[in-house]
């Protein structure tokens, strides 16, 4: 265990991935904290939402501390190819939390609807709500900012799937802000504004989580690189002196690391070595244009 431990924190990549998620859990259960005091207190159905919210942040924030660490295990026996997918799989996991929070939202705002069209009367949130979606909208909108920028130095998909999950939660504020400000400024009519947002809330965290879920379940399957990597990996291996016809190229993600499979056609007369040499050539610029821990794997044909 103390072994683990040290190689967590030599790892610079590892300890900042750590660090970011840190303060996000620190601000999610500042938040949540608060969130729920203020929305029981202040009979606010959207702050109890935007409370819920919050509290998947941090269960997320948790999942992103554990994958992240199993994910910088060299490989093994078990995994040739490393263990970068588990990254993936915690972006995955963050979505399908994201969605089930969408959905419980969504049921508990629509019964207040219903039960308002129905003649029931609101209860109007009080102050406290509102000074706590305020607050909200401040501070999760700077972790984003934070974590985005962290998200894209680190190249991690954990790392950035957690920050749109912080923006989410500074978007959904902003309308549990407008919704428990109608409802507490506005005459008793309007009450029905403070549930509205809490939908409004749960749409948004949909739209989010299945965003999320597409590019982890197209990872975890083997999608392939987008198109105009594809173009910009076989343009590379065509500038190498002596290699031709760039062909059969086969790529997908291992984490946040992109798996490279090719074909090349070189001249039948030179000998084995000569074109072995080129083929790591061609290796060695891919690595050094997307990371050296690309996985690479050059066959090359005689022309």
């Amino acid at each position: 265990m103390r072994i683990k431990i040290k190689r967590a924190i030599e790892d610079p990549r590892e300890r900042d991935i750590y660090r970011v998620t840190l303060i996000g859990g620190v601000v999610n259960v500042v938040l949540l904290l608060f969130k729920f005091v203020a929305g029981i207190v202040g009979h606010s159905a959207a702050m109890v939402a935007d409370a819920v919210h919050s509290l998947s942040d941090f269960v997320t924030d948790v999942i992103v501390l554990v994958f992240v660490h199993i994910s910088r295990k060299p490989k093994d026996k078990s995994h040739d190819y490393g263990h970068g997918k588990y990254e993936t799989l915690a972006m995955t996991l963050i979505g399908i939390a994201l969605l089930a929070v969408a959905v419980g939202i969504l049921y508990s705002g629509a019964m207040k609807i219903v039960a308002w069209a129905n003649g029931e009367e609101l209860k109007a949130p009080g102050l406290l709500a509102l000074w706590a979606a305020l607050l909200s909208v401040v501070l999760k909108e700077a972790v984003y900012r934070y974590s985005m920028a962290k998200a894209r130095q680190l190249q991690s998909q954990a790392v950035e799937a957690n920050a749109w999950h912080h923006r989410s939660d500074a978007l959904s504020s902003v309308g549990t802000a407008i919704g428990i400000g109608g409802a507490i400024f506005l005459s008793q009519r309007w009450t029905v504004l403070d549930p509205v947002a809490s939908v409004i809330v749960g749409l948004f965290i949909v739209k989010v989580s299945i965003s999320l879920l597409r590019r982890g379940i197209g990872d975890l399957m083997e999608e392939s690189l987008p198109d105009e990597v594809e173009a910009e990996i076989l343009r590379l291996a065509g500038s190498v002196d002596g290699v031709t016809l760039p062909h059969d190229l086969r790529t997908r993600r291992i984490g946040n690391h992109y798996a490279i499979e090719m074909h090349i056609l070189m001249d039948g007369d030179i000998t084995l070595r000569e074109a072995h040499s080129k083929a790591s050539e061609v290796e060695a610029l891919l690595r050094k244009h997307y990371g050296r821990e690309t996985h690479v794997v050059v066959h090359v044909e005689p022309q």
